[in-house]
């Protein structure tokens, strides 16, 4: 139906149709990708997760840390049977339906507790090891400058996550191309890294850590928390479950891997399979042997120094010459500052991807997804997950045993949750393309044995950590209350705001797997408007009153934006038509009564909006694309970003034009794909000067062409770009033509 009506009063006889691309308009990435986005998170534990577990459970550490990374591939298993089924809502969701509302809620608030700690640790474990660098580096050349490395990660810390607090606000998040150099960099610190300590111990030898046994794990008063001094943490099986847990920190980051699910390339399960194994063996390399590594080469005596920067430690107890070992030192430095600070900036896009879900199923405020009024980012969320980090580094004052102990809450209440969540699941549903191990059938029933030691695993440790530690569980308790008594009273008001509305268009919603021409009742050739803002509309009113409709369908699409954190599941139905998409297309209907002329209504979900628009364009085969200015970037960047997206279609590229509107001057145009260029005329005029002269003066005769003299200067000028000694002169040339406008 058309979105505007012929009679006014026909408007409270039916409702405008909006359809709904349910299925996401994603930029597929491959599982090398994928797991590089991962382990930008995931294996920046080794960093730090060494030194806080010997600090916690002493010497034995190391082999309790490789345990959990052998763990990880059960977690792995988990992951994969919760990411087959594609389950619509997020985990929100997914909890809700498996055990009820109240669970969800907690399922959330302990995965939020996870990415508010993870940006901290990350970031105060890179100031950790620059601090130590500086002094290290101080003393070498006996220079008298000493800094306290808490107070400098401390301030390291809150400039790092100021630093992506703006990126995220304006929308400026990392490419899978950037994690993958910077595992691709820290790939070569890990090899150089095992390469130089095996020449070490070829040369010195070396002794493995006590092993795990009861009587080699060191459990203090602090590590024990409140079972310190009673009976129960005497006996064996209590002290290797609490050595355990306070390793658990080691797979911190494993979130990550269910929000790439989405975006792996075809075969999906095939390719996702790859790369979790790609990150469960290099984590258990780099993390696992590291940390062994660690305790084997560097001294007792001297290994309690770099309990906050072990693997600044490890690089200067390697055999080899002292500037060798500086330099490496340097190295390994760098690489952690980027691999830390990239899990800071993992940590706000997950926790904005995870609150945006909440707020989509109505369990948040619509005061927190109010879109900013020049970016159109989900700042208000993106503000409070900065400052709750912000304020979690100010009360660590850089400490990161402290962090660290802290964190473990997060990590092990969030994976226990979600892994109940899947286990109901199994018993409820039977749609799994990948199923946990070991599903033994008796008696006809299938039993998920595997899952279930799994969930009993994950259940034992959370419990443990529960009471072993005392800050953790009195800051993730209070912080997850906190969130859950939000999510209460929002839930609430939004009930009350929902039958209290008034005045807004009411939509029927066309839910379409993919972008449809035909249930859109658009012909080719229509002409396509992009509106996100309700405030800033003139584009779509200037087509409105431009457009002949005998010749040319209007369609008005949004996307609807959903933030690569999001997690591993679909968008329920409901969730993609929420108050702001309802409020936008009221405008947008007004706007075409106002003028008397239908309009199409159409949302896409997309991470990329570039991409979306471009995908519903070529889909539909549109004459046009219509966008107003963007407050984020230049219209030329705007145009450029939208044909670099154009290029990424696959061939055959449908052509069209775009057309940017601006309020206060004349739209400007641009031809997407092989087009003729509009010369200036006095352009025009010497490639007819030039045709003249070589027709008359230098006798080649009537059969030479206007188009013969264009293809011989651009065939001259191709050639001199690939030439090293015309290049420059060329460019300086199309330089100085760009500059006429």
């Amino acid at each position: 139906m058309n979105a505007a009506m012929s009679e006014p009063e026909q408007r409270t006889a039916t409702t405008a149709k909006v359809v709904v691309a349910t299925t996401v308009a994603l930029s597929f990435i491959s599982f090398w990708r994928g797991a590089a986005i991962v382990l930008s998170d995931l294996a920046s534990t080794m960093y730090y997760v060494g030194g806080i577990t010997e600090q916690a459970i002493g010497k034995s550490a190391p082999w309790f840390v490789l345990a959990v990374m052998l763990f990880s591939f059960a977690v792995r298993s988990l992951y994969l049977e919760s990411c087959s089924m594609f389950v619509r809502g997020g985990v929100y969701v997914v909890v809700r339906d498996a055990i009820g509302p109240s669970m969800a809620k907690l399922s959330v608030s302990a995965l939020v507790v996870d990415y508010v700690l993870t940006g901290p640790i990350s970031s105060v474990s890179a100031g950790q090891y620059f601090g130590h660098l500086i002094n290290e580096i101080s003393e070498l050349i006996h220079h008298p400058v000493h800094i306290n490395p808490n107070h400098f990660a401390m301030f390291f810390a809150l400039s790092v996550t100021a630093w992506f607090w703006r990126a995220n606000v304006k929308g400026i998040h990392e490419s899978s191309g950037h994690a993958l150099r910077i595992m691709q960099a820290t790939t070569v610190m890990v090899v150089t890294m095992l390469l130089w300590c095996g020449v070490t111990l070829a040369i010195r030898g070396g002794e493995l850590p006590p092993l795990p046994y009861p009587e080699n794990v060191h459990l203090h008063e602090e590590s024990l928390g409140w079972l310190s001094g009673t009976w129960f943490s005497q006996l064996p099986a209590v002290m290797l479950i609490v050595a355990f847990g306070h390793s658990l920190l080691a797979m911190s980051g494993y979130e990550t891997l269910a929000q790439v699910y989405r975006e792996i390339a075809a075969p999906k399960l095939r390719n996702f399979r790859f790369a979790a194994n790609i990150v469960c063996v290099y984590a258990a390399v780099s993390t696992g042997l590291l940390s062994m590594l660690a305790v084997i080469i560097i001294p007792d005596s001297a290994r309690s120094q770099f309990k906050d920067n072990l693997l600044g430690g490890l690089a200067m107890s390697l055999a080899g010459p002292e500037i060798l070992k500086l330099g490496f030192h340097i190295f390994v430095v760098i690489i952690g500052v980027l691999i830390l600070s990239s899990a800071v900036n993992t940590s706000l896009i997950g926790a904005n991807g995870v609150l945006n879900r909440v707020a989509e199923d109505g369990v948040l405020i619509g005061f927190f997804r109010r879109p900013h009024t020049r970016f159109g980012t989900t700042y208000r969320i993106i503000n409070l997950i900065a400052i709750l980090q912000a304020l979690t580094i100010i009360g660590s004052l850089g400490d990161v045993y402290l962090l660290g102990e802290t964190y473990a809450f997060g990590v092990v209440w969030s994976l226990f949750l979600k892994s109940i969540g899947v286990l109901a699941l199994r018993f409820q549903r039977d749609d799994q393309e990948y199923k946990t191990p070991i599903n033994p059938r008796i008696a006809g029933r299938e039993l998920p044995i595997g899952l279930g030691v799994t969930v009993m695993m994950l259940f034992m440790v959370a419990i443990s950590n529960l009471f072993t530690k005392k800050i953790a569980t009195i800051y993730g308790v209070t912080f997850t209350v906190l969130l859950f008594a939000l999510f209460l009273v929002s839930e609430r008001i939004n009930k009350k705001l929902a039958s209290q509305k008034r005045g807004l268009e009411e939509f029927n919603l066309d839910h379409q797997p993919q972008v449809d021409a035909a249930a859109l009742k658009a012909r080719p050739g229509c002409v396509l408007v992009a509106v996100r803002d309700y405030n800033n509309m003139e584009h779509l009113k200037r087509v409105l009153e431009k457009t002949n409709l005998r010749r040319h369908d209007v369609v008005v699409m949004t996307v609807h934006p959903i933030s690569a954190g999001a997690g591993e599941f679909d968008l329920q139905n409901e969730q993609l038509f929420g108050s702001y998409e309802q409020e936008l297309f009221t405008r947008v209907v007004s706007l075409a009564e106002k003028e008397g002329k239908p309009v199409e209504l159409l949302i896409l979900p997309a991470t990329d909006p570039f991409q979306a628009m471009i995908q519903a364009a070529a889909t539909m085969k549109v004459s046009r694309l219509v966008t107003g200015i963007s407050t984020r970037m230049a219209s030329e960047e705007l145009a450029r970003r939208i044909g670099l997206a154009w290029e990424r279609l696959p061939e055959p590229r449908h052509p069209f034009s775009l057309e940017i509107i601006s309020p206060d001057r004349p739209s400007s145009f641009i031809n997407l794909g092989p087009h003729p260029p509009r010369l200036w005329p006095e352009d025009v005029e010497r490639v007819h000067d030039i045709w003249l002269d070589l027709t008359e003066k230098q006798g080649l005769g009537s059969k030479l062409h206007h188009r013969d003299v264009v293809g011989v200067a651009l065939r001259r000028m191709e050639a001199e770009l690939a030439s090293p000694e015309h290049k420059e002169a060329i460019l300086e040339l199309i330089r100085e033509e760009m500059k006429r406008g």
